[in-house]
C-alpha cells in the first residue's frame, strides 16, 4: 500500500453544501435560510434575550427586593400535640413520614405547641428550646440526629 492508495472511510468525507447556485442545486434562492427575518440576512446576530423590539422578559418581570439565601435549611416542622396523639413511646423521622406528618428529604424540627402527657423518646434533627423542655419535664428524652 502506498500513500496514493489511502482514502478516507466510506461516508467520512462529505462535499460542502454549495448554496446560492441556482434552484436546481437544491439550496438556491434563499439558501436554506427561509424567507425574510433576521436569520435570512447577512451576518446579523441578535443578542441573547432580544425579542424583536417587544419589551423583553427581563424588563417585564418586576424586581424583587431582598435576598434569598441559597444555603437556607428548610425544615419539616411537627408539633408536640401531634406526637402525643399518634405515638406511644418512640418517635423518629421514619415514623413521622409513615404517618404523613413530615415531607421526605427534609430534616425534622419539633416545635412546642401542645402539652406532653407521657414520656416520649423523640429523635429529630432540631428542637425548639421550649419543645425540648416540655418533653424532658414529662420524663421523656430528646435525641438530636446529626445532618
Amino acid at each position: 500500500m502506498k500513500l496514493h492508495h489511502l482514502k478516507p472511510a466510506e461516508g467520512a468525507h462529505k462535499k460542502p453544501k454549495r448554496v446560492g447556485r441556482g434552484e436546481a442545486a437544491g439550496q438556491g434562492k434563499t439558501a436554506g435560510r427561509g424567507t425574510k427575518g433576521t436569520g435570512a440576512r447577512k451576518n446579523v446576530v441578535v443578542r441573547a434575550g432580544f425579542e424583536g423590539g417587544q419589551m423583553p422578559l427581563v424588563r417585564r418581570v418586576p424586581k424583587l427586593k431582598g435576598f434569598t439565601n441559597p444555603n437556607r435549611v428548610e425544615f419539616s416542622v411537627v408539633n408536640i400535640d401531634a406526637l402525643v396523639e399518634l405515638f406511644d413511646s418512640e418517635v423518629d423521622p421514619e415514623g413521622l413520614l409513615k404517618r404523613g406528618l413530615v415531607r421526605k428529604g427534609r430534616p425534622v424540627k419539633v416545635l412546642a405547641r401542645g402539652e406532653v402527657s407521657k414520656p416520649l423518646v423523640v429523635k429529630a434533627h432540631a428542637f425548639s428550646q421550649s419543645a425540648k423542655a416540655k418533653i424532658e419535664s414529662a420524663g421523656g428524652r430528646v435525641e438530636i440526629i446529626p445532618g
